[in-house]
């Protein structure tokens, strides 16, 4: 799985037209064969956590990159009660501000996302920070 990561972004530089820069963002297009029924958001992280996290997560879904980001793809609103940590970029509609972001990585099953909660707590991990979740509005009585 790593290996093939690397060689994707090792690959050509050509771009797709859904991957032209506008205006420094970009909208993160998932193979027509996945079906994305929760909606989309992308989740950020340094590049250079990258390899790390796909290696140490369960499941992964589809794995976007360019220099210095690799998007994870998520269901919609996974930004809800999770203090994701600083370094983390949070991007709804996976509409990201990125140069060319090549998909590095699509899963075997019909499904792009990568389950939020355990990616969360890997980027935690890796950027030394404790989880923390936001507290919900909870009426007494």
């Amino acid at each position: 799985m790593l290996r093939n990561a690397l060689s994707k972004l090792r690959g050509s530089d050509r771009r797709h037209p859904s991957e032209e820069p506008r205006g420094g963002r970009v909208q993160l297009s998932l193979p027509p064969s996945m079906s994305a029924t929760l909606g989309c958001d992308a989740v950020g992280v340094p590049a250079r956590h990258g390899f790390r996290l796909m290696s140490h997560l369960p499941r992964t879904g589809c794995v976007f990159a360019d220099a210095d980001r690799w998007w994870w793809i998520v269901p919609a609103g996974s930004d809800l009660d999770l203090d994701w940590p600083e370094q983390v970029m949070y991007a709804r509609g996976a509409d990201v501000p990125a140069v060319r972001p090549k998909l590095i990585h699509a899963p075997d099953s019909l499904t792009p996302y990568t389950p939020p909660i355990p990616l969360f707590l890997m980027v935690c991990q890796v950027a030394g920070v404790a989880p923390t979740w936001a507290r919900s509005a909870v009426a007494t009585p």
